[in-house]
């Protein structure tokens, strides 16, 4: 999927779309993909001189990365973060890299998923965790 076909699962835009390919593998795994150019809002002042991606915006693109794979049951809804566990972060995300997530369903409980996510740069883990969302039905 491109940008295009994600905006049809989330409702996040510019400058908060973060994740710039995905693809559903099955009903339980989703794989995502972000290269970072440099210029992000996040980078200006993390850190002058020496840019490197929040920690809250690794998270952020596991998070988006993981609702591909339940597209069919976003519809009419929006995702919302419920809580993050193990939060762990293995290494720096700089300007050029490119985090490629790998998110799994670890189970569900009505409209509530839970994810298990790792991201990765050139094949090393940079950050992975646990995390859950809500899926919330749009007000008309």
């Amino acid at each position: 999927m491109n940008q295009e076909e994600i905006k049809k699962i989330i409702p996040h835009r510019d400058h908060m779309l973060l994740v710039q390919e995905a693809e559903k593998i099955d009903d339980t795994t989703s794989y995502g993909k972000y290269t970072v150019s440099g210029e992000e809002f996040f980078l200006k002042g993390h850190f002058p001189g020496n840019p490197v991606v929040p920690g809250v915006i690794l998270c952020e693109m596991m998070a988006q990365s993981s609702c591909v794979m339940l597209a069919d049951k976003c519809a009419g809804c929006t995702p919302y973060f419920t809580k993050m566990d193990n939060v762990k972060f293995k290494g720096m995300v700089k300007p050029g890299d490119t985090l490629e997530t790998t998110c799994t369903l670890t189970r569900s409980r009505g409209n509530f998923y839970f994810i298990s996510a790792k991201g990765s740069v050139n094949g090393k883990v940079c950050v992975s965790a646990d995390f859950s969302f809500a899926l919330i039905k749009n007000e008309e």
